[in-house]
């Protein structure tokens, strides 16, 4: 009986597994064949479109395609499509449709004509750039590009569109750009969110007839009739903002009432509120750890004490806490999470599953009213920001630079780990030198995955940053202010500013220190503004932190920070390595150390990869 179940366990699993596999393999044709749509459709004269040959077996191989951007360089998953100024005509591309997890797509100065597919929502359901500008698309606007949900970018001037704009744009919640001048528009300009998108009159100029704010206000068919409704209109309006005035006057006054209170000096008011909650579990992952309930956190913490305080971050507060046997603990409080219990407890068995020598294991979560409380493994040595940049830096001993070479190879491979061996794979999205914990031998741990979410080819939305959330200042990625989608690419400039730290000993968000020959002249501007400016110049060596100078491994530090400007520098990032080639090229520079174990990554197959790390290690 035990025989013929432990059968049937195992076909059921490889039927799982042929499922997945042949869904994957569905994907990636599907993308294949959006390309060699679009290519097939569109007519290009100037022969711009000649990388894009087909037939090749090789996962990723359309990913060196020109003007194609993958969300993984070892998949045939398309990112974005950037195909401006290329001379290409035709009308737009109905066989973009099968790229299903295409987050961007621009076409600006080209030839394109005809209108645009009104199911235009059901082609690019996830897009959120679009940039049709300078072209020749004539008709109206479809009603239906309201309904790509995640446009933050909409570029359609200088075309040829007619009719009015349609009153359903209002719908995009996302938008920040906007633009229709140069059509032959008519009618009144909707009232867009101002909260995101402030509308200029630019980009509304040199149309037929449009009206309304920004530009000139429509006038009223209906004559005085029409006059004496606008203005009740107005008195009305008038009224309410008034009486909203008031409401919010009084409700702000009273919020700092309550902040000035002195009862509760500590600010852990909503920790007392939950001393009444009785019986609240936390769900544990691992079965050595003891059961545990929310009064046995609270009185760890000892009721989540302002000095039990070690880190706080965008995503939440972190507390240490002690158990009765002694053991110690990091309870994270996360910041006005809106998840539901049901959201929250599936991300977290997830996560829960996600195991890795250089990640801060998740021990168990707990969900009390709507706090929700998250419980890792504690780490002696605290945040990897605190040891570099210390309160008091003159009585702080500068770390050496063994351990940080050790920390920036542990923390690659646990970030490579993530993008390429994690199934599934996962983009961490708020990487800095305060999402990396140090145990007591220095051993980096990355934390924070209060960011992240899964790469699903099925949900791609659930990709892109939610509330305009970034991560920290400093360390994200400039092309994430236009796209707003987190790639793997923006992971790795983040850890490239990471590098930069542990080299320079610099925070990421501004210099200190001025160049060797004017000390007076104190440069202003992040991180990454000055390692640019010390390239240009030539000048790579001053940015070397003077306390690892002279130790006799300048050497293997400006290998690493080479490696770092190659994270950085590059302005497009598909130019950046993945964090595989980071991890190896981290690993190689610090081979005689002895600080890795056998590899637990997989090799990506990527033509050329091996040459390219060569080559940079060799530069």
């Amino acid at each position: 009986m035990m025989v013929s179940r432990l059968v049937f366990a195992i076909f059921l699993g490889n039927c799982l597994w042929l499922l997945l596999l042949s869904s994957s393999i569905d994907a990636n044709e599907a993308n294949v064949n959006c390309l060699k749509s679009i290519k097939a459709q569109v007519k290009d004269p100037n022969n711009y479109l000649s990388s894009w040959v087909f037939g090749n077996n090789t996962a990723g191989y359309i990913c060196k395609f020109s003007g194609v951007t993958c969300w993984h360089d070892d998949e045939n998953r398309v990112l974005s499509i950037n195909l401006n100024g290329l001379g290409l005509t035709g009308e737009f591309p109905h066989g973009i449709k099968e790229c299903s997890d295409l987050t961007g797509l621009e076409l600006s100065r080209n030839n394109f004509s005809g209108p645009l597919p009104a199911n235009i929502s059901s082609l690019i359901q996830s897009v959120t750039i679009l940039d049709l500008s300078d072209n020749r698309f004539s008709g109206e606007i479809p009603v239906m590009i309201s309904n790509i949900t995640f446009l933050n970018t909409l570029l359609l001037q200088r075309n040829q569109f007619t009719g009015r704009l349609p009153p359903e744009l209002v719908l995009l919640g996302r938008l920040s750009k906007f633009s229709v001048a140069s059509n032959r528009l008519v009618g009144p300009i909707p009232a867009f969110n101002k909260t995101t998108l402030k509308p200029k009159a630019n980009d509304f100029a040199n149309n037929l007839g449009l009206c309304g704010e920004p530009l000139d206000p429509c006038k009223s068919p209906t004559g005085s009739r029409g006059k004496v409704v606008v203005i009740a209109a107005v008195g009305g309006l008038t009224v309410a903002a008034l009486v909203v005035g008031v409401v919010l006057f009084f409700y702000f006054r009273r919020m700092a009432v309550v902040r000035k209170k002195k009862d509760d000096p500590e600010q852990n008011r909503w920790a007392k509120s939950l001393k009444g909650q009785k019986g609240v579990k936390v769900f544990m992952f691992k079965k050595s750890v003891s059961k545990m309930k929310l009064r046995d956190l609270m009185k760890a913490t000892e009721e989540f004490k302002k000095d039990n305080i070690i880190g706080k971050g965008r995503t939440g507060t972190m507390y240490k806490g002690v158990l009765e046997d002694g053991t110690p603990l990091m309870i994270k409080r996360l910041q006005d999470s809106q998840r539901s219990e049901k959201e929250l407890d599936s991300e977290m068995k997830t996560l829960g599953s996600v195991k890795h020598r250089n990640l801060v294991p998740l021990l168990g979560y707990c969900i009390a009213k709507k706090e929700r409380l998250l419980i890792y493994e504690y780490m002696p040595n605290g945040y990897l920001y605190d040891q570099l940049h210390p309160a008091d830096e003159e009585s702080s001993k500068p770390m050496d630079w063994p351990s940080r070479l050790k920390i920036a190879i542990g923390a690659a491979k646990g970030l490579a780990w993530l993008h390429h061996s994690c199934n599934p794979r996962i983009i961490h999205r708020n990487i800095s030198s305060k999402s990396i914990l140090l145990t007591a031998e220095f051993e980096p741990k990355i934390s924070d995955f209060g960011l992240a979410r899964l790469m699903n080819p099925i949900d791609t939305h659930l990709s892109t940053f939610v509330n305009g959330e970034f991560g920290d200042f400093g360390y994200v990625a400039p092309e994430y202010s236009r796209t707003m989608v987190a790639t793997p690419k923006g992971d790795v400039y983040s850890f490239g500013v990471v590098l930069l730290e542990l080299v320079t000993g610099q925070k990421a968000t501004g210099v200190t220190r001025g160049s060797e020959e004017a000390e007076e002249e104190i440069f202003k501007g992040n991180l990454v503004e000055w390692i640019t400016k010390l390239s240009s110049e030539s000048k790579l060596q001053e940015a070397i932190d003077r306390s690892l100078i002279g130790k006799g491994v300048e050497d293997e530090i400006f290998k690493v920070l080479k490696v770092a400007c190659n994270c950085v520098l590059p302005e497009v990032a598909k130019q950046r390595p993945t964090m595989f080639e980071v991890y190896q090229l981290l690993r190689a520079i610090g081979e005689s150390y002895n600080f890795t174990t056998d590899d637990d990554i997989l090799v990506p197959s990527e033509s050329g990869e091996a040459d390219f790390i060569e080559e940079l290690i060799v530069r």
